[in-house]
């Protein structure tokens, strides 16, 4: 059985926890670091990491990269900005790590992403979604 003060910091730490996602979905594309991100909920970078992925499933800076490439997902359909332009506006500022985080989330690099993108401009979304699909390695048939 668990106490009521146990109970009460648990729920302070969820609604800190809370904030700070928030946080990391409204300012995507500022630089932001877990040591900042701690300090504004008055938590240790440590602590913050543990229960954030604890509650979350993966660590602060996991979450912001998914919402950074899923923003950037959407710019990329777009079409009207260069893979490097997608980039920085999204928070980046290495394009090396962009590709590389952009592929393993995606499947696949994010000018294959774009080009397949507007290849399929005027088609359904429906069946935009199921051509452009991403099959990641894992998902590839073995060829015996």
């Amino acid at each position: 059985m668990t106490s009521k003060p146990a109970d009460a910091q648990r729920l302070s730490d969820l609604a800190r926890l809370r904030r700070v996602r928030d946080r990391i979905d409204r300012d995507y594309a500022q630089p932001l670091d877990v040591e900042a991100l701690a300090r504004g909920v008055h938590m240790s970078a440590g602590h913050l990491s543990r229960e954030f992925r604890r509650a979350y499933g993966e660590s602060p800076y996991g979450y912001l990269m998914t919402r950074r490439i899923e923003r950037a997902m959407a710019l990329l359909r777009r079409g009207d900005l260069s893979v490097t332009e997608v980039c920085f506006a999204v928070g980046c500022s290495s394009l090396g790590t962009f590709s590389t985080r952009f592929t393993e989330l995606v499947g696949v690099a994010p000018s294959v992403y774009r080009r397949e993108a507007l290849a399929t401009a005027g088609m359904p979304s429906c069946v935009a979604k199921q051509v452009t699909r991403p099959i990641r390695s894992r998902e590839t048939p073995s060829r015996t």
